[in-house]
């Protein structure tokens, strides 16, 4: 069976490469101040909070997580301090891969061009992709495209700037609401979700699943 190869691999960063540590950061300033169920409860509502601010229009990734910390701590109530947001932003840089990402990166980006499309701040990418060990044609900002996932303005900017469709890539993601669901609408035929256990399956938006990135080179026969 002919496997499809397309021009570029397109993905996700925080969560489906590097490993996203905003519930641990919430646990090093809150985890004194509340029992488990409460700190559970207060770090879905800080996910929960930070999603509504990137579905506004765009601001700085330092004021989503501001304002998301901010309103988590008003709904658990726990005093807000500025600085305690600007910790968790400053964090963000330092946080590296998942463990499987760099030998199946690097294998894979020996065969098929990579590019991703982030939530992230210029300023702040580069440090994250430097450890993910391996080459990126693109790195492509919600800064630069003026919009979060799972804004299609975000997915159009990237097409325009690779000069291709929704036909010409494979999106890899775990998250469906930031970015399958997204893709499917705009008809992107090409997904694979990697599954990290952050939401559930859902077979509706067409995709394939891997456990992990060790996994996506061989979803190209490669």
């Amino acid at each position: 069976m002919d496997r499809f190869r397309p021009k570029y691999v397109t993905f996700d960063t925080h969560g489906t490469l590097i490993n996203f540590q905003m519930a641990d950061a919430a646990r090093d300033l809150y985890g004194h101040l509340l029992d488990e169920p409460r700190m559970e409860e207060f770090i879905r509502n800080f996910q929960g909070y930070r999603f509504d601010e990137v579905m506004q229009d765009w601001k700085p990734y330092a004021d989503v997580v501001h304002n998301a910390l901010e309103r988590a701590c008003r709904r658990n109530g726990i005093a807000f301090r500025a600085e305690d947001a600007e910790m968790i932003y400053n964090r963000i840089p330092t946080w590296g891969p998942h463990p499987d990402v760099p030998a199946g990166l690097a294998k894979l980006a020996k065969e098929i061009p990579l590019v991703t499309i982030t939530n992230s701040m210029k300023v702040q990418i580069p440090s994250n992709i430097a450890k993910l060990g391996a080459p990126f044609h693109a790195v492509l900002t919600a800064e630069e495209a003026g919009a979060y996932k799972p804004h299609f303005k975000a997915f159009e900017y990237m097409f325009d700037t690779l000069g291709c469709g929704p036909e010409d890539i494979t999106h890899v993601s775990s998250s469906f609401r930031h970015d399958l669901i997204s893709a499917y609408d705009l008809g992107i035929k090409s997904k694979v979700w990697v599954n990290r256990g952050h939401e559930p399956a859902n077979p509706f938006y067409e995709y394939t699943e891997i456990r992990d990135i060790s996994y996506l080179p061989g979803v190209f026969g490669i």
